[in-house]
């Protein structure tokens, strides 16, 4: 039946009603998601249509994975010339493909010297699909290095990680979830993980055993409601992590391809993590792309042949979309964009904080900006956002998460700053 649904180019994929869509997600699909009722048709650049021709801006661009922006014409080109040049399709790692060789080389190169305490020798890249496949990439990683590296027993390595993180849903991931909904039914949880509260380094330097092997660190949180930790914090977990011993990684999913105002969160405090995760904007949002990236020496001590593997992970189509987004990335500069536009954003939503009756706080770094309300109730503004024409969501009940692409214009922020004046200043 679903192949028989008539396409119609306006209204985008299907003339299926809203309500119809809504019923057949309700029937159909797990409720795993609270949702507006409201069904996007098309998407291109900050903007999103509904069947009616209503535009919305996109003021979330789906938790960092639309970066350049929706169907940015140079990635969109470049999956178009894979699928019509025969050269997309999935291939059997039996043998090689050169997008897959050069999208490593090239995201290889794009990020500095990681674990630069191993020796100069390079980064190597291991590609998956969706990000939390990076992030179980990484805790095998840092596992690894304790057994091999640090002589701990097998299955008695810890990880220490923080409170209010999120690194995804999988069984492992959620086992060192702090919000019990994510957690409660799925047991027996997975072992061997440590959280201390975000942002504490003598909690941290407390928490370091004898099994030890690893920090697993987002340098700015996003679902844990847009906090960014003291001065000085990241700085702290790299001087431990070399006294230590330890696997310190970043997990740049959300944060980093510029989204905080820099081509990598670290590098606000000039730090270097041993191990870094990217995902969501690395393919431009078009189709699931992640990597854990390391040191070429640790790699290649801690992965060998059989240790690992993934049908999909770094398959053609997806690599030519990973080789693009870097380019559009360099080319238009979009840390810098970030960083220049947030700054003025921020002010402006500052401004309009200070004469809210509603927000507690505004922080964020680059486009991304957290308005924190006093009284847990975030969604019910992003609802009436949603009314005026923008989409937004909260993050952690009590704070409203504005991260637009990064290619917003001053025009687009004029149109955001209204609305937000609007709901949030009666």
């Amino acid at each position: 039946m679903t192949s028989m649904r008539k396409i119609h180019n306006y209204r985008g994929f299907s003339t299926e009603s809203d309500n119809s869509i809504f019923k057949l997600e309700n029937n159909f699909g797990a409720h795993h998601y609270t949702r507006i009722n409201l069904v996007i048709r098309r998407a291109e650049g900050c903007w999103l249509t509904d069947d009616k021709g209503n535009k919305y801006l996109d003021c979330l661009a789906a938790y960092s994975a639309a970066n350049p922006g929706h169907h940015h014409p140079t990635i969109t080109n470049a999956l178009i010339n894979a699928l019509t040049g025969n050269y997309a399709s999935v291939i059997s790692n039996v043998v090689f493909t050169d997008p897959l060789g050069i999208f490593l080389s090239e995201c290889a190169s794009f990020a500095p010297q990681l674990g630069p305490r191993f020796g100069a020798h390079g980064n190597k890249v291991l590609a998956k699909n969706g990000g939390v496949e990076s992030v179980e990439t990484s805790i095998k990683a840092m596992r690894y290095y304790g057994f091999k590296q640090k002589g701990i027993e097998d299955g008695k390595q810890e990880i220490i990680v923080f409170d209010r993180n999120f690194h995804g849903r999988t069984l492992s991931v959620v086992s060192f979830s702090s919000n019990k909904k994510y957690r409660e039914g799925f047991g027996p949880l997975t072992p061997g993980f440590v959280s201390v509260p975000f942002g504490d380094l003598d909690a941290v330097e407390k928490a370091v055993t004898p099994n030890t092997c690893g920090i697993l660190v987002e340098p700015l949180q996003g679902e844990g409601g847009m906090i960014i930790p003291p001065r000085g914090f990241l700085k702290g977990l790299r001087a431990l992590a070399d006294e230590k011993d330890l696997f310190l990684v970043c997990d740049e999913i959300q944060v980093g391809l510029g989204r905080a105002g820099k081509r990598f969160c670290f590098e606000h405090e000039s730090i270097v993590p041993d191990g870094l995760i990217l995902g969501k904007a690395l393919s431009g949002g078009l189709v699931p792309l992640s990597v854990f990236m390391t040191n070429a020496e640790i790699m290649d001590m801690i992965f060998s042949k059989g240790s690992d593997g993934s049908t999909f992970g770094g398959y053609p189509l997806a690599c030519v979309a990973g080789i693009a987004a870097l380019k559009v990335f360099q080319e238009e500069k979009l840390d810098e964009q970030s960083a220049q536009k947030g700054a003025r954003l921020k002010k402006r939503i500052e401004d309009i904080g200070k004469r809210s009756p509603y927000v507690k706080e505004v922080r964020g770094l680059g486009l991304f900006i957290g308005i924190e309300v006093k009284d847990n109730n975030a969604m019910e503004f992003c609802r009436k956002l949603m009314k005026e024409g923008v989409v937004v969501n909260d993050s952690h009940g009590h704070t409203i998460r504005i991260s637009p692409p990064l290619v917003i214009n001053d025009e687009e922020m004029d149109f955001m700053v209204e609305r937000l004046e609007r709901v949030l200043v009666p």
